[in-house]
């Protein structure tokens, strides 16, 4: 997340948009547990399960890709209004940086 501080010295929220370029920081990881067969967000002192949505976009959350070209890729790969896509990653990708669990 950004250091970047308000004056009041409280952080700043990281506001996730179609612009954004997420992915995921170095402290946490994104694994798949063979022994259970799920895939598991790894964070200090936190574990996260995400369905299989959310592994789809964070498998292509690798900092370099916008919200809105991950959106396009998923709308192509599951035939699915394009919109509708952006708008749920956004929201998704949003509650995992409030987490800080992605970064952008």
């Amino acid at each position: 997340m950004s250091d970047a501080r308000e004056p009041a010295g409280k952080p700043q929220r990281l506001v996730i948009s179609a612009a954004s370029k997420p992915g995921l920081p170095r402290h946490v990881k994104l694994r798949h547990d063979k022994a259970r067969g799920v895939w598991t967000i790894l964070a200090p002192e936190r574990v996260f399960t995400p369905d299989a949505i959310a592994v789809a976009v964070l498998q292509l959350c690798d900092g370099s890709r916008t919200v809105a070209d991950i959106a396009d890729t998923l709308s192509n790969s599951y035939n699915a209004p394009r919109d509708r896509i952006l708008g749920d990653i956004t929201s998704m990708l949003q509650g995992l940086a409030d987490k800080g669990v992605v970064k952008a």
